[in-house]
């Protein structure tokens, strides 16, 4: 089966599964052009011929930016409570500026999206797994002809920041990976790449979550 070749816009470069994102797009055949959009500059290696970085402030998009026509929507942006400072600021870019930049993306012709989310995404839960939740609603909202959420646990990767309860996790979800249910395994940043590629590439219509457990 053959496909589309696509323009693809990605938005959280700078993060782990951002970073992956932008790695495999570039070497994946299905994509012929990928912008990334990021605050600091990627590393110059990172780019490859058919790669583009623009550098924006966040907090003062233009809409009339050439670089939002794309055909598809990676979205991998997202913090911490902790690096944020307070429930608002997390809230303003795990929910508000997902949601701005997908509208922005949407208006500008975009089709298909896809969105790293987080295994138990609930109304009902805490203010992470809140957010998480109140996000795919509000992309569900904007009308996207394709819209994949995907659902990780917890993310095996090597943070910049000191994160020591994920630290533990990590660790003890290497050890006994065997014995651990696929949903609550850990997965790699390239795990979740693929996934979010793989539902912005096929463009099957309508709206599917992809859990954790799918990811393996």
């Amino acid at each position: 089966m053959t496909h589309p070749s696509l323009k693809l816009l990605l938005l959280g470069a700078t993060g782990a599964v951002g970073q992956a994102v932008w790695q495999l797009a570039q070497a994946d055949a299905r994509f012929a052009q990928v912008v990334a959009p990021t605050r600091r500059p990627l590393p110059v290696a990172s780019l490859g011929p058919h790669a583009a970085n623009p550098l924006v402030d966040f907090a003062a998009l233009d809409p009339a930016a050439p670089w939002w026509q794309a055909d598809a929507l990676v979205c991998t942006l997202g913090t911490t409570r902790r690096l944020a400072g307070s429930d608002a600021a997390f809230v303003a870019v795990d929910r508000d500026l997902v949601l701005t930049t997908a509208s922005l993306a949407r208006s500008a012709g975009v089709a298909r999206c896809a969105y790293n989310s987080s295994l138990g995404a609930s109304l009902q839960g805490n203010l992470y797994l809140r957010t998480k939740a109140e996000t795919e609603q509000g992309l569900a909202a904007l009308s996207f002809d394709s819209l994949t959420l995907v659902r990780p646990s917890l993310i095996d990767t090597e943070r910049a920041e000191h994160r020591p309860g994920e630290r533990a996790g990590i660790v003890v979800s290497r050890l006994l990976a065997p014995l651990i249910p696929r949903t609550w395994r850990a997965v790699t940043p390239l795990q979740i790449a693929q996934a979010l590629l793989d539902g912005v590439a096929k463009g099957e219509a309508g709206q599917r979550v992809v859990e954790s457990g799918a990811l393996w």
